[in-house]
């Protein structure tokens, strides 16, 4: 199902199986097909929309990449597709999409997986390769990148993503934009803003460690967040043990549910009592 966003990029997106309301969110340079048979095990008891990111996948593209411009898309397909309030999960670029949904229309959960929200170090990292990056190097650095984060990815799986991968100059430098350009006080800033903003319990899941200082850091700003790291499991810990994956979202979405109806009961019973 194609839907039109308000500034006029046309988004691929598909809604499977029936329930709670799920909106899987995929990584830079790849597409919803990026989550595999994780959809279709997801969407045994749960309705699932997946989005193709603008400039990526079957969608068109934009002018605006920034992180609200494509949670803005993300939520302009959850209304088209009648959707009352959703759980959001995204992978890396997808992680920031969905925190920054997170902070914009208020879900009933967020996922973040292998995607850190301190943006500064990402930033170094990027400006060390800017050269690469903007100029005929670009694709050998994204596929460098990408074979480095791997991790234990399995050949055939790894051979899939290489192959739907679509690494486009001008939509990646336009969503790096925020971290490339500008003073790191401004990309700080505007993760505090994000951060500040999310109310609701928010899983953050690493294959890749982000370091001792993380969760300290991710939970002062964010007290509903969780850290959880998954030891030498690289960047795609749905693909590598996906049931593993399916069981831990599953429990979390059950156990934020659980806690929203005792708190619902709770207040509930106060105001019978008062």
């Amino acid at each position: 199902m194609d839907i039109t966003t308000d500034d006029g990029v046309a988004l691929h997106t598909e809604v499977r199986g029936s329930g709670p309301p799920v909106v899987l969110v995929h990584g830079i340079t790849e597409s919803s097909e990026a989550w595999g048979p994780f959809v279709d095990r997801l969407a045994v008891d749960r309705t699932v929309l997946t989005v193709d990111l603008r400039g990526h996948g079957r969608s068109g593209d934009g002018d605006d990449r920034s992180t609200q411009r494509l949670a803005t898309d993300v939520h302009d397909a959850v209304v088209a597709a009648g959707l009352d309030t959703v759980d959001v999960i995204g992978h890396s670029l997808g992680g920031m999409v969905a925190a920054t949904y997170g902070a914009l229309f208020e879900p009933r959960r967020v996922v973040v997986v292998d995607q850190p929200l301190a943006l500064s170090g990402f930033r170094d990292q990027l400006l060390g390769a800017e050269d690469m990056l903007r100029g005929d190097g670009f694709a050998a650095f994204m596929a460098a990148m990408f074979d480095e984060m791997s991790g234990p990815l399995d050949e055939v799986e790894g051979r899939r993503l290489t192959e739907l991968r679509r690494p486009v100059q001008d939509v990646v430098l336009g969503i790096w934009a925020p971290v490339l350009e500008g003073p790191v006080e401004d990309l700080d800033a505007l993760v505090e803003q994000i951060g500040s903003m999310i109310s609701a319990p928010l899983l953050s899941l690493h294959g890749i460690d982000p370091g001792p200082e993380y969760a300290a850091w991710l939970t002062g700003l964010v007290p509903s967040a969780e850290v959880e790291i998954w030891a030498d499991h690289g960047h795609y810990p749905p693909l590598v043990d996906p049931d593993r994956f399916l069981n831990r979202i599953e429990e979390f979405l059950a156990d934020c549910a659980r806690a929203a109806s005792t708190l619902v009961a709770h207040r509930v019973e106060r105001v019978l009592r008062s």
